[in-house]
């Protein structure tokens, strides 16, 4: 890599078994976890809405969303991660939740190598990044679910 190689600030955030890698810039604030039910016949990725700045905003689990089971935080650990949207004028935020607090990385282009393996539909692909797996997520899949939820 040249010496003009620039580095990004990212968010390594730790959702089920595994981690998301996601840019900085794509994080709107992270709150305690604080969610109201879903209730009866929600989607099984939808874990509730969180009232945040006068906004009602659908709270994802990565792990349903992904096809797993819907995860909610067990201990004082569990966040919420409020994610501006990036391609939705309906919805311009969305809410992911964490298993633990997500953690600061800075990042440049040789740190980050794409690795082989089976995404799931909330998956853009999977990376190492400085020797740990990480996920980047399907940012298009998690508003469209997030902005039918609202339909």
């Amino acid at each position: 890599m040249n010496d003009n190689s620039q580095t990004l600030s990212c968010v390594m955030i730790p959702v089920g078994g595994r981690q998301l890698l996601l840019p900085n810039v794509s994080i709107a604030e992270v709150v305690d976890y604080a969610s109201n039910d879903a209730g009866p016949g929600a989607p099984d990725w939808l874990a509730g809405h969180l009232e945040w700045r006068g906004l009602n905003l659908p709270v994802i689990s990565y792990d349903a969303a992904n096809g797993g089971n819907l995860s909610i935080p067990g201990d004082n650990r569990g966040r919420i991660v409020v994610l501006n949207s990036i391609n939705n004028t309906k919805l311009r935020f969305m809410a992911l939740i964490t298993q633990g607090i997500p953690s600061q990385v800075r990042i440049t282009e040789d740190h980050v190598k794409q690795l082989a393996g089976e995404n799931g539909p909330a998956d853009l692909m999977q990376v190492e990044v400085d020797g740990e797996e990480a996920w980047i997520p399907n940012l298009d899949y998690l508003e469209s679910l997030a902005s039918n939820s609202l339909a």
